[in-house]
């Protein structure tokens, strides 16, 4: 018993905006069966006492912690800028 018709691949296709000849439909509907066969088979397994996962692998930070440190006065930084007005670098106008 198929699980999935070929009018329904020609529904899907149509809504994503996809056209295919006969022979694609056909081929795209043996390809959908058998992944819905093979998640069949994965509803049959005992999982009781498995706990759900999101990953297959434990996941950790991997950034350093947040270190705070001493830094430069306003009056350090600004003494390399070439220009500066109230405390702030001053740049040239780009809009007139």
């Amino acid at each position: 018993m198929a699980r999935i018709t070929k009018e329904q691949v020609k529904h899907v296709a149509h809504l994503a905006r996809l056209s295919f000849n006969e022979d694609e439909i056909e081929t795209f509907t043996e390809q959908l069966d058998n992944i819905i066969s093979f998640a069949e088979q994965l509803n049959e397994l005992d999982t009781t006492g498995v706990e759900p996962t999101t990953h297959v692998i434990d996941v950790k930070n991997v950034l350093r912690e947040d270190e705070t440190w001493e830094s430069l006065s306003r009056e350090e930084t600004l003494k390399n800028a070439p220009d500066q007005e109230n405390g702030q670098v001053k740049v040239p106008s780009i809009i007139e």
